[in-house]
């Protein structure tokens, strides 16, 4: 997990906080005002009535498919003197002047262990998490709610968007989580996080949706290719790749982030929606594609020469032999619109070739010095060149 300072990280378990709880007891009413007394129906449920939330009933309703993730991986460790740079334990004249062996100790295995979270999303076994939870792993064992520990296989992950799918051993149904519809949410619906924070199986948290469309690398994460959902509700290490849950129990996101320093409590999820796509892909052939037209963009300038005249992303570089070269676009071009759709920054326009897709024709409305083109891209696969330009 990177723990940097006022920057958000990978969920991973590293420390363990305690909150404690206040009740606040209700204020006295002021002198010579009148109490009224509230209907009984109103103030304590009746008989008839549930007690419990409908936080209860969704957390009931996606339960049985939450899964606790734990892996495993060997990885070598350098023999030598402990605490000493490498480059000085393999400086012959050091070893000498300080009587240590010409040769260093063979080196050892080390076993690293990390938990994650996650969810059934397909009743013949398959699990939704992130990448970074299962990522290089040796060993993967899943625990389900009902206590039983099933071996995991790593069907394929994807580091570009953080998302990896696990197969369950053995036959029969798997408990399923309902899936819902991320590109319906709207900011300030309910959103409840469950996962397993610190290993604390099964913890629930409640919160809302804060914002909706962050792009990743606004939060300092350059390598992924995400837009994602914000949440107040608490998040914290371990909480990978569990799911957040909408009021009716189905799930709209992936967890994933937390910011912490200035600013901490705000979380983040990969919109399930997003993320279903991934999932097939990776089920279907074992990795994922992501279309590129292969150009930097910048936001348009807000002085007041532009304010009003052109709406767009200006075309800051553009990779020799790309997509977007082969088209025609030149860095300072202005583009205005992506299949007939108008486009105000980056991400809207990473959408649009998103959904185009790899070697399907993308129109592009450009402005270049005033003038208005029509340009055709045709986005290849980004894991084909490497690196977007």
């Amino acid at each position: 997990m990177r723990d940097v300072p006022h920057s958000p990280l990978w969920l991973r378990p590293q420390s363990l906080v305690i909150a404690a709880a206040v009740l606040l007891a209700p204020a006295a009413a002021a002198p010579g005002l009148a109490q009224t007394q509230a209907p009984a129906s109103a103030s304590v449920p009746s008989a008839g009535l549930g007690r419990q939330s409908f936080v209860a009933a969704a957390v009931r309703r996606a339960g049985p498919s939450i899964v606790t993730i734990d892996t495993e991986r060997t990885v070598m460790v350098r023999g030598g003197a402990a605490g000493l740079p490498a480059p000085l334990l393999n400086d012959p004249f050091f070893r000498q002047f300080f009587g240590l062996p010409q040769f260093s100790q063979p080196p050892s295995q080390r076993v690293e262990r990390g938990q994650g979270s996650g969810f059934i999303f397909d009743s013949s076994g398959l699990i939704l998490t992130n990448a970074h939870v299962v990522e290089k792993s040796d060993k993967v064992t899943v625990g389900l709610q009902d206590g039983r520990r099933v071996t995991g296989t790593v069907v394929g992950l994807d580091p570009l968007t953080d998302l990896a799918v696990v197969r369950l051993s053995g036959g029969g149904a798997w408990p399923m989580a309902p899936l819902g519809n991320s590109d319906t949410l709207q900011v300030g619906d309910w959103a409840i996080a469950v996962g397993n924070p610190f290993g604390l199986d099964n913890t629930v948290t409640l919160g809302i949706i804060s914002n909706l469309n962050r792009n990743a690398s606004k939060l300092g994460i350059t390598d992924k290719r995400l837009d994602l959902i914000q949440t107040d509700a608490a998040i914290n290490p371990g909480n990978s790749g569990g799911p957040l849950l909408n009021a009716d129990g189905e799930v709209i996101g992936i967890n994933t982030l937390v910011r912490t320093g200035p600013g901490a409590g705000l979380g983040f999820a990969i919109p399930i929606n997003r993320a279903r796509g991934i999932a097939t892909q990776l089920t279907t052939t074992g990795r994922a594609t992501h279309p590129m037209i292969g150009v930097g963009l910048e936001p348009l300038p807000g002085d007041a020469a532009n304010a009003g005249q052109v709406q767009g992303v200006r075309v800051a570089s553009v990779a020799a032999g790309g997509p977007a070269d082969q088209a025609g676009l030149r860095i300072g071009d202005v583009i205005t619109a992506a299949a007939g759709q108008p486009i105000q920054n980056a991400s809207q326009l990473v959408a649009a070739v998103e959904r185009t897709g790899v070697g399907r024709p993308l129109v592009l409305t450009v402005n270049r010095g005033g003038s208005v083109l029509q340009l055709q891209v045709v986005p290849l696969d980004l894991g084909r060149v490497g690196r977007q330009g």
